[in-house]
């Protein structure tokens, strides 16, 4: 499947409706314009790819509503050649906005069938980014320190080991709650030990689970 005038009109379409609902950094919405949410869901689902909702894809996991996708990323306020970390890459859509607008991603996906269609959904589009299949709760201090680190699963609280991975003045956003429903948590890393938090609405997310998932 390639990226047509028809998914291209669609995209144009779906960054309107972005706007009015109070999407207004205009680097997010760019790097959602350029990037082909399409190629990350099956074929047969064209029709989906552009209404502002979440949609299934394998592995019992979401590909998330762009409107989310928009807000988390809009919250870590990305400059080019930041370092991202991103826990739960699932169809690599989220990787992909934020390689498009310049920053060095790492990605820890914990079901190998996905962290395998995600890393060819990016190379076939030309996008550098570092997959690890691992569990999220670890992150990758190796890396680290980072600029941001974005979590795309429902956590209860926030891991102190990925808060320890943040740069002093990184930032982390992630969905904090049950299973049923999330508050978006930012968090900025204000010194040693020292963190600052604020709420940016509600949601519902897949749970951030541990341990890996094989194929069978």
């Amino acid at each position: 499947m390639t990226d047509d005038f028809e998914a291209r009109g669609k995209r144009k379409k779906l960054i309107a409706e972005l706007r009015k609902k109070g999407i207004t950094d205009e680097e997010v919405l760019r790097a959602m314009d350029t990037v082909p949410r399409h190629l990350f869901m099956d074929p047969a689902f064209l029709i989906h790819a552009y209404v502002d909702k979440a949609f299934p894809i394998s592995s019992g996991q979401t590909i998330s509503q762009p409107y989310t996708v928009a807000v988390q990323t809009a919250l870590l306020e990305v400059k080019r050649r930041d370092k991202i970390l991103e826990i739960g890459t699932g169809s690599g859509y989220q990787a992909a906005v934020l390689a498009e607008m310049g920053a060095k991603v790492y990605t820890i996906e914990r079901h190998r069938e996905l962290y395998r269609k995600a890393r060819r959904s990016l190379a076939e589009l030309g996008y550098e980014v570092e997959f690890f299949f691992g569990d999220g709760y670890a992150g990758k201090p190796q890396y680290g320190p980072y600029d941001g680190i974005i979590i795309t699963a429902a956590t209860r609280e926030i891991p102190d080991n990925l808060l320890r991975q943040l740069k002093t003045g990184g930032k982390l956003v992630a969905p904090v709650g049950d299973v049923s429903s999330q508050v978006m948590t930012l968090v900025r890393r204000s010194g040693e030990g020292s963190f600052e938090y604020s709420a940016h609405g509600k949601y519902v997310f897949v749970p951030m689970l541990r341990g890996i998932v094989k194929e069978k």
